[in-house]
């Protein structure tokens, strides 16, 4: 029913032996990717853990960090422990001790918010962000791998998509607590953390059952050594090179809503929670309602997955503009809408560029364009800090016209990408 395949399609790019277990691995994808997404909305850097330190007397200077830390803290590392993490003939196990270990750093956060306050929660919640961001670089350099392994080629953006709407349903559950302000505020998060970290914990669990066929282990070498081997792959692949560049502009599409808040941010302090459970309901509908689409269509082509998400954000920030400069954005709809319609944007460059770098890669090249690739991203990530004195400087607008250029220019470069789902993969050069 998710799928709608033809039986000529089902095996396609993973070892015969595989498809047998192929039907179980699909639903272990999804729960367990559903679980994980679900911890991820309630433990948001960009608007929970946000509230939860102002809330706690923290330094302005360590709500600033929450967004360098986690973005870059799970990418950066990824270039160095590719070739380690490729000595693991079965890379599930790397996945799950990674879900296992953002849960605990998920309870230690709530255990912060119980026990800590000002500097000293600041500092406890930085440090197991950063360690959870850690664990998740573990992940996120694994799972495409194990995917690619487990999963058709026909089949992976479904996996993904279908795991990320389910998993927006239950943060939709969580915003509308959040909004209702029936229950107390701050119970409602610290047990939002928890549950964070349960979840994880289940998550690691059941992606362990996967039926994983062994891969090569060769390459496994110096991490010094592999990093430069694997920037060798982004001299000689003129298509890595170009996603790498279509994708590198679409991280406008991620630093834009803290400055889409900050623009349209007229509220009082004591309708700040309410915003809050507002834009989660915003973003956490966006995922629901455009997941499962967006994965289906990367599947027919990445490629126009990642056009249309480009030319949907460059759409959603100049809307932003248009209703700031008509003196609408402090209406209680219009920044919730323009929330909407940017992560709806956000859904289809996730899938589409996790969709497209997996099936333009092979098995031998997968892990490290995916290490390579999310390193390069985190540098930028980093560097996108300076967005923020661009804003000190020349304003808010000026950061949204940026931002809107950068996603104009995505739809040039993603329009030169090759349509991957109609090719076998190829190794680089």
């Amino acid at each position: 029913m998710l799928t709608s395949e033809d039986e000529g399609r089902v095996c396609l790019d993973i070892p015969e032996s595989a498809c047998n277990h192929q039907p179980r691995n699909f639903f272990t994808h999804i729960v367990s990717l559903g679980a994980t997404k679900t911890a991820d909305g309630l433990i948001d850097p960009k608007l929970v853990l946000s509230w939860l330190l102002t809330q706690l007397g923290a330094p302005a200077v360590f709500i600033g960090l929450l967004v360098p830390v986690r973005e870059s803290g799970a990418l950066l590392p990824q270039l160095f422990t590719a070739a380690s993490l490729r000595r693991l003939p079965l890379r599930k196990y790397a996945w799950t001790a990674g879900s296992i270990v953002q849960g605990l750093c998920a309870i230690a956060i709530g255990i912060s918010a119980l026990m800590l306050e000002g500097v000293a929660a600041g500092i406890a919640i930085i440090s197991a962000l950063a360690v959870l961001a850690l664990a998740r670089s573990v992940c996120s350099v694994t799972y495409k791998d194990v995917l690619g392994k487990t999963v058709s080629k026909s089949r992976r953006g479904t996996a993904t998509g279908t795991a990320t709407s389910a998993s927006a349903f239950f943060v939709i559950i969580f915003g509308a607590v959040l909004a209702s302000g029936f229950l107390e505020r701050m119970d409602v998060v610290v047990a939002a953390l928890f549950l964070a970290g349960a979840l994880w914990a289940f998550a690691a669990i059941l992606f362990s059952t996967l039926q994983e066929e062994s891969g090569a282990t060769e390459g496994g070498r110096n991490p010094l050594k592999a990093a430069l081997q694997n920037f060798t792959l982004l001299r000689d692949d003129v298509q890595l090179r170009r996603f790498i560049a279509t994708r590198g502009l679409l991280i406008s599409t991620a630093l834009a809503p803290p400055f889409m808040v900050a623009l349209g941010s007229k509220q009082a302090a004591d309708d700040m929670f309410g915003g809050l459970g507002l834009l989660v309901l915003a973003s956490s509908g966006a995922a629901l309602l455009s997941s499962y689409v967006w994965g289906r269509l990367a599947d027919r082509s990445s490629r126009k997955v990642l056009i249309l998400s480009a030319a949907a954000a460059s759409i959603a920030l100049i809307g932003t503009l248009i209703l700031n400069a008509l003196g609408w954005l402090t209406q209680v709809w219009a920044l919730p809408l323009t929330i909407f319609a940017l992560m709806i944007a956000y859904q289809g460059v996730r899938l589409g560029r996790s969709t497209h770098l997996v099936d333009m890669a092979n098995a031998d090249t997968r892990a490290a364009y995916t290490a390579l690739s999310n390193t390069i991203i985190g540098l930028l990530l980093l560097l996108g800090s300076a967005f923020s004195l661009l804003a000190q400087l020349a304003g808010l607008e000026t950061v949204l016209m940026v931002l809107a250029a950068m996603s104009a220019l995505a739809v040039l470069a993603a329009l030169g990408l090759e349509e991957v789902q109609e090719n076998e993969p190829t190794s680089a050069g």
